[in-house]
């Protein structure tokens, strides 16, 4: 479901870093969020992957967003996906 190998790239300097963070921000901003994704797990910006994360589950894409709040550390927003996921597995065992 999470692949261990998004993770951010560790040589990438501060620099380059805010760059690409940058280029995210501008692609989020014009709507393009696949190019947006792929730069914020790149670097590993969590505010950006918060907001992926925010904009699939407004979609309806939940196991998405788990990802993406998955990656970003953001606990307060996985953890409500994590609970109905197990509510769903649950009621799956139970039948």
């Amino acid at each position: 479901m999470i692949k261990s190998v998004d993770a951010p790239i560790q040589n990438l300097s501060a620099e380059q870093k805010a760059a690409l963070n940058r280029k995210g921000n501008q692609f989020y901003n014009e709507g393009e969020i696949e190019a947006a994704r792929r730069i914020f797990v790149t670097t590993g910006y969590s505010d950006g992957l918060t907001r992926i994360g925010d904009h699939y589950l407004s979609k309806g894409r939940e196991i998405d967003a788990l990802k993406m709040f998955w990656l970003a550390h953001n606990k307060r927003k996985a953890e409500p996906l994590i609970g109905k996921i197990a509510q769903v597995i649950e009621s799956l065992i139970k039948t």
